[in-house]
């Protein structure tokens, strides 16, 4: 089944192209629209809601013609929006309501879904306060909350970690792919950054200028290498774990790549091993083992989407790494 699908889409402006003959075909799940600030990410959500015409080419969203089909599309899409636009002076509830309402639900329905749908993004115990005095991420929440109320059958997220800290956006994250998961809503989510997608997502589409640059499966993406990622605890003998293991292993004539990675909270750093055979599975344990420190994980590590696009001299859409702005488009 296909849940968005585009033809040769085109939006030009006067004095820009926002997308340019940009052709997609996007099954259910969750999918990840990646690309910096003004690449047509909005634009695009935009024209599949039916609120803005496209210059040339055509676009469907459940199967049904953008171009005819707007206000039939927009009964069974949720959408958030990226901008601040919700009312400070109503309660949450009052407002999920009001959207609930908005879409068609009885009163008493929509009572039941708002109830429901403010458990499910977590501002149940807050629902009655007005929406003025809640942080940037119970913002977010409240619009995600009006996106689902009416159980449509896609949403549309356009940056919705947009100001979060790095909690926040991880929990944002959690609820997304939870959408999909738990009650079976696919979802297209926009982002410039790509480590947020590559974790959530189950297929990303890549932009820049418009023009589509990628559009694979995350696994795709992000394929096993030869590489192991080891991450090991400290100890008493061995205050730095990391290091003493960096150290062991090379005089052991195992091959060390350049660099580290963070790993888990208290558990230091990541070594990233040259497995050259089962054999240095057995190293790396002995070594460990030897040395007294814990193990906390040896696995394949995977590429991430951003070195794809580094290792084929391709662009990576990924230009800001805090905060986000408008698309521009």
């Amino acid at each position: 089944m296909t849940v968005i699908a585009t033809e040769s889409l085109s939006k030009r402006y006067p004095r820009v192209t926002a997308l340019d003959r940009l052709s997609l075909d996007i099954g259910p799940g969750v999918t990840g629209l990646v690309g910096a600030n003004g690449a047509g990410k909005s634009t695009l959500i935009k024209i599949l809601l039916g609120l803005s015409p496209a210059t040339e080419g055509s676009a469907a969203v459940l199967g049904l013609d953008v171009r005819t089909h707007g206000s039939a599309i927009r009964e069974r899409v949720g959408y958030m929006p990226e901008h601040d636009c919700l009312p400070p002076d109503v309660s949450a509830t009052e407002f999920v309501v009001h959207m609930a309402r908005m879409s068609g639900l009885p009163p008493t329905a929509a009572r039941e879904r708002t109830a429901d749908t403010l458990r499910h993004v977590g501002l149940y115990e807050e629902r009655y306060r007005p929406i003025g005095g809640y942080s940037t991420g119970m913002k977010q929440r409240v619009k995600l909350a009006q996106a689902l109320v009416h159980d449509p059958q896609l949403v549309l997220l356009d940056e919705p970690t947009n100001g979060l800290d790095p909690v926040g956006r991880d929990e944002m994250l959690g609820l997304i792919r939870r959408i999909y998961t738990d009650f079976g809503i696919s979802v297209l989510v926009t982002s410039h950054l790509l480590g947020e997608l590559e974790r959530t997502c189950d297929h990303v589409v890549v932009v820049d200028g418009g023009k589509l640059l990628r559009s694979s499966s995350t696994s795709d993406f992000t394929q096993i290498t030869t590489t192991l990622a080891v991450e090991v605890t400290d100890s008493d003998a061995h205050p730095d774990g990391t290091a003493a293991l960096r150290k062991a292993l090379t005089e052991a004539g195992v091959t060390l790549h350049a660099g580290e990675e963070q790993g888990l909270p208290g558990a230091g750093h990541i070594l990233l091993v040259e497995a050259t055979g089962e054999e240095t599975y057995d190293t790396v344990r002995d070594t460990v083992a030897g040395l007294g420190i814990g193990l906390v994980r040896m696995e394949q590590r995977r590429h991430h989407i951003a070195e794809v696009f580094r290792d084929n001299d391709q662009p990576s859409p990924t230009v800001q790494q805090k905060g986000a702005g408008s698309d521009g488009a």
